[in-house]
């Protein structure tokens, strides 16, 4: 069994998944659960962290101790590859990369304001990659000058998460020409860089390359089952037992 936890990174990823099953963004205890329904391979792209419990290191740590394959990219999944590696989960694409190799630090990067699945995942920010890849990409084509590119970064940077959107962009570059203003609202609506979307979809061809089957871990470091984990362990089976569980 393979399972894919995703939301607004790539709201299409259950047309495009194949044999995937695809559950919404990840959070607190779904990596386990997933290992203790059978998973083989388990993909994180999306998860929640500000109104619940994010998704556990150690819970992915636990998967790979099982022979599962954990794959992570984009979003959530970036950050928590990057974190893992070492231990063995698998990152995929650009922004992982950057994490992992300390080109970007902040959790927020990655971070949107999003609507409910019912709305497709309908996106309501931009996350600070897109907008990253967005303005590399117009000074590569020269619609953009590498001055206006670093302080419409600067900007984006400045804003918070929430609010950081193309039109709150360009409302708080005072620095660019009023006479580029239009142009350059034109071109980041017409060549926006989708850098999270373009990750998801390479964790997609990932996964599907990998083998429906748990492998024989050979790992140089042993879980450790502490007090914290027995803890979830046990909140969780009384979840499940109440049906209380999501």
């Amino acid at each position: 069994m393979k399972i894919l936890y995703v939301g607004p990174t790539l709201p299409d990823a259950r047309e495009r998944a194949g044999d995937i099953i695809v559950h919404g963004p990840a959070i607190q205890g779904d990596v386990f659960q997933a290992v203790e329904e059978g998973a083989a391979v388990i993909g994180i792209i999306d998860g929640g962290f500000e109104y619940t419990a994010p998704v556990w290191h150690k819970e992915i740590l636990y998967a790979l101790s099982a022979g599962v394959t954990v794959v992570g990219a984009a979003s959530m999944g970036a950050l928590r590859a990057a974190e893992c590696h070492l231990f063995g989960m698998i990152g995929v694409g650009k922004i992982f990369q950057e994490y992992r190799d300390g080109i970007r630090v902040d959790d927020s990067d990655v971070a949107q304001v999003h609507g409910p699945e019912e709305l497709g995942w309908l996106s309501l920010s931009e996350p600070l990659v897109n907008v990253c890849a967005t303005l590399d990409a117009l000074v590569d084509r020269q619609i953009l000058s590498s001055g206006e590119a670093d302080h419409l970064s600067a900007v984006a940077r400045s804003i918070f998460f929430k609010d950081r959107t193309w039109r709150s962009l360009l409302e708080h570059a005072d620095l660019i020409d009023e006479n580029r203003r239009s142009p350059i609202a034109a071109a980041l609506q017409r060549l926006a860089v989708n850098q999270k979307r373009a990750d998801a979809i390479e964790l997609l061809t990932v996964m599907s390359q990998f083998a429906d089957i748990r492998s024989i871990p050979e790992l140089e470091w042993q879980f450790q089952r502490t007090t914290l984990w027995n803890e979830m362990v046990k909140q969780h089976s009384v979840a499940r037992v109440t049906g209380n569980l999501s």
